[in-house]
């Protein structure tokens, strides 16, 4: 294989890694001299997996392609990269500009250029909708993005005048999911599952459904994007700055590959990571250890409460607010799945042992989180003011909870309470 030349990655303005690939499907990073004289050693920087060293990580793959799609959207990149679908350096090469988090991938020691962004007619917007099977992520010759996940979405800038194309690396400010036509009414109950996390203080994610192409769709705001403090001036092309906000999954976090067995590698159930082990680097790296546990122990309670079997790795992310620090991020994926038959009923992470989501009680929550050294009667205090939160934000008629799905949360909560 011909030696390629070297990525940078950027964090913040900062070059903060070079990565190099000796061969298709291997990443190797090592952190810059301008990295190691602005932080100390072995604080998570890009990654809680990849912490600054002067030594290179041989095996920084696994942070590196999780910031890439799964399924016919990885194979979409790597067709349009002209690599293998293994080849997680170069698909970065090509879309590495505006990945998940502050980090930027491009070759080249100088910093990279800001891009733009296309504005939408509805009608070109529909016409993306609408072919996004055949063309996951609406890439264009001029895309320089990536997104990790398996459902169909494509990538969307805010602007005054509308919505709007990322062109060559521009900082995406949402996503659109388009609904799975086997499932219908899914993207409404997410929309209404993210209200009642924004109701109990779990996230900030904005959401909204809209129909494009006779297809509805969920448009979510990127918790990992926000206003440039001091804003220069906004064009069509070059809409209000953004900064960056530097996150990774726990997936990520933790170095474990969510392509392993057959794809489920994001389930704990198949190596991926539990409660457990997310908890314990909250408590290594978070600026209020119990804070963030005590949250860690709402978000568990919400996913129950609210029937969620697909809270795996890569659904729960931490946020990089500081070199260094990690804290919970927002909620950002949030599927009923226990209102559909045909979905998954196992949890993704198991509460105290169990694998079954229906079968989880209160005492099993506070349990978990006495495995996390947080305190018994702390825990059942935050078991029972998230039930308490949940079930009056589900009778509230501006959380706008549909029926089926408000019925099963205020029974749920019932039956949750230690």
């Amino acid at each position: 294989m011909p030696r390629r030349d070297p990525l940078h990655v950027w964090l913040h303005g900062t070059r903060v890694a070079e990565l190099t690939s000796n061969r298709p499907g291997e990443v190797a990073c090592r952190y810059t001299e301008e990295a190691l004289a602005l932080w100390d050693l072995n604080i998570p920087l890009l990654s809680c997996s990849l912490p600054l060293s002067r030594r290179q990580h041989r095996s920084g793959g696994t942070y590196f392609r999780g910031l890439l799609p799964e399924g016919a959207a990885r194979a979409s990149l790597a067709s349009w990269a002209g690599v293998a679908t293994f080849d997680t350096f170069g698909m970065l090469a090509r879309f590495g500009r505006d990945v998940a988090g502050a980090a930027v991938i491009a070759a080249g020691e100088s910093a990279p250029r800001a891009g733009s962004a296309e504005l939408y007619d509805e009608a070109g917007l529909s016409a993306e909708v609408d072919a996004i099977e055949d063309h996951p992520l609406a890439v264009h010759d001029d895309s320089e993005l990536s997104l990790a996940g398996l459902q169909n979405k494509l990538l969307l800038v805010a602007t005054p005048q509308g919505w709007a194309r990322p062109v060559a690396g521009y900082p995406s400010t949402h996503i659109l999911k388009v609904e799975d036509r086997r499932f219908p009414g899914l993207v409404t109950l997410e929309a209404a599952v993210l209200r009642l996390a924004a109701a109990v203080g779990l996230t900030t994610v904005r959401a909204t459904v809209a129909s494009f192409a006779g297809v509805d769709c969920l448009i979510v705001s990127r918790f990992d994007r926000a206003a440039a403090v001091s804003a220069g001036a906004a064009d069509d092309r070059h809409p209000q700055p953004l900064t960056r906000v530097h996150q990774e999954d726990v997936c990520q976090a933790l170095g474990r590959n969510a392509d392993a067995a057959s794809g489920k590698g994001k389930y704990e159930a198949a190596g991926g990571p539990s409660f457990v082990e997310v908890a314990a680097l909250l408590d290594r790296f978070a600026a209020d250890p119990t804070r963030e546990l005590e949250r860690l122990l709402a978000v568990a309670t919400f996913t129950v409460a609210t029937g969620n079997a697909d809270a795996h790795g890569k659904n729960l992310s931490l946020l990089h607010p500081l070199p260094g620090v990690v804290e919970l991020a927002p909620l950002y994926d949030t599927i009923p799945t226990a209102l559909f038959p045909m979905l998954r009923t196992d949890a993704a992470m198991t509460v105290n042992g169990r694998t079954r989501l229906a079968g989880v009680t209160g005492s099993d929550l506070v349990a978990e989180a006495r495995r996390w050294r947080l305190d018994e009667s702390a825990a059942a205090a935050v078991v029972e003011m998230t039930l308490d939160a949940l079930a009056t934000a589900a009778d509230n008629d501006d959380v706008a909870c549909p029926p089926g799905l408000a019925r099963f949360v205020q029974t749920r909560c019932a039956s949750l309470r230690p």
